[in-house]
């Protein structure tokens, strides 16, 4: 897929309605097939809420292409020594 085909939203510890907003938004632009929900530790839960309020409230033809699950090792806060593991996921969603 060409990078004009697709985009990235990274979720974060903003309300899930304005992830929700920007896929809208994103696909609404008309070139757009497939965009990309990014996520890791605990903003994973809002974006699996994200997707799921997209599909079924607004836009009931989204399909969930593909989830990813992984794990990336942080670097330590301050104060700390040892870095740390954190979950990740990504989720496709895409229009027919």
């Amino acid at each position: 897929m060409t990078e004009k085909q697709q985009d990235v939203i990274f979720v974060g510890n903003k309300p899930p309605m304005s992830y929700v907003l920007a896929i809208i938004t994103a696909f609404s632009s008309g070139t757009l097939k497939a965009v990309t929900l990014k996520a890791r530790g605990q903003a994973i839960t809002t974006a699996v809420d994200v997707a799921e309020i997209a599909r079924s409230r607004f836009m009931k033809d989204l399909k969930v292409a593909s989830i990813v699950i992984g794990t990336v090792e942080m670097p330590p806060r301050e104060g700390e020594t040892k870095s740390r593991m954190v979950s990740t996921i990504e989720i496709a969603l895409a229009k027919p």
